[in-house]
């Protein structure tokens, strides 16, 4: 292989994909609007678009469950957010396919947001929940576990496996948590790493269980035939004559 091809095929590899642009491109655009409003346009902003414990439980604003995964407020994290998503994150969808990888998306953004928001009401801590942080580290487990043995250059200095990789995400999470002592973020990334795993794991995936019940219900109809024939009638000798 030429060096031209071996360079497209790394260029081809950094691509973004259709559904990772469409999410990163949503935050994006809500993020900027939050960080170019002053003081006073942020704080209305906040009232219908970040999800807490008060817009969700008491405000009925039950809507934020959503929003509040577009809207990232620290212009660092949104930058990091964008080069997680055009790098590491596609590898997933062209893995799964568009469909499945949306699906994937909604199911551990909304489990994330909920747990978080459920462990704010339990703590009495007014704690937005906000931004793609839960579907990003959901997306790491699910690399760990599809691309468990995928050699992985972290940050390109760093040689990992994809198992690794989860791992050292998993113990860094860990400690940050505990030392912030911030419960309700480590609530939203536990249930959406914990939703990933289901729906990744070819032993707890819900997909896999309906279709191998499926796949049961159509055995137990089947008939198996002897010897791979089908049954001859018996021949009527009164039909014919010599």
């Amino acid at each position: 292989m030429s060096a031209s091809n071996r360079l497209g095929d790394r260029l081809a590899g950094l691509r973004i994909t259709p559904g990772a642009l469409v999410i990163i491109g949503l935050e994006i655009g809500l993020s900027l609007i939050w960080l170019l409003s002053g003081p006073e346009a942020r704080l209305k902003l906040a009232e219908y678009v970040a999800a807490t414990p008060s817009n969700v439980f008491e405000h009925g604003r039950v809507w934020t469950l959503v929003t509040g995964i577009f809207l990232e407020t620290q212009f660092i994290a949104l930058l990091l957010h964008g080069v997680v998503m055009w790098s590491f994150v596609p590898t997933l969808e062209r893995f799964w396919g568009t469909a499945r990888f949306y699906r994937f998306f909604a199911v551990t953004s909304l489990v994330g947001m909920v747990a978080g928001i459920s462990m704010g009401w339990v703590t009495g801590r007014e704690m937005p929940i906000t931004g793609l942080d839960p579907f990003i580290y959901a997306s790491i487990v699910a690399f760990g576990i599809v691309y468990a043995r995928q050699p992985v250059q972290f940050f390109g200095v760093l040689p990992l496996t994809g198992r690794q990789l989860m791992y050292g995400f998993i113990g860094f999470l860990v400690l940050y948590i505990g030392l912030q002592q911030f419960w309700e973020l480590g609530a939203a990334f536990a249930a959406s790493m914990i939703a990933a795993a289901i729906m990744t794991s070819k032993r707890f995936s819900p997909g896999l269980v309906y279709r191998r019940w499926r796949i049961g219900r159509a055995r137990a109809k089947l008939s198996v035939i002897d010897g791979g024939k089908k049954p001859t009638r018996p021949r009527d000798e009164h039909k014919w004559l010599n």
